[in-house]
C-alpha cells in the first residue's frame, strides 16, 4: 500500500520518507558574465571605493600610503 507521504510495508510497518521535489533544468547560463553577476560586481565596486574614500577622509592619507608607513 502507497500513499503519497508513507509507505506501509510487509506486516504493516510504517516508513516515513521525505517526500522528494519536483526535478527541473533552468535553461539559463548560472555562469560568466550574467546579468545578476555584472549588477553584483558593480555593487561591490562602489562600495569599495566608497569604502577608499571615507579610509582617506578619516586617515589623512591614501591606502598605499598608509601601507607603506607600516
Amino acid at each position: 500500500m502507497t500513499s503519497r507521504s508513507y509507505v506501509t510495508e510487509e506486516g504493516n510497518r510504517l516508513n516515513n520518507y521525505a517526500i522528494e521535489p519536483k526535478v527541473y533544468v533552468e535553461e539559463t547560463q548560472q555562469f560568466g558574465f550574467t546579468e545578476y553577476s555584472e549588477l553584483l560586481n558593480g555593487r561591490l565596486a562602489m562600495i569599495g571605493f566608497i569604502a577608499l574614500i571615507a579610509f582617506e577622509v578619516f586617515t589623512g592619507q591614501g591606502v598605499i600610503s598608509w601601507l607603506t608607513n607600516l
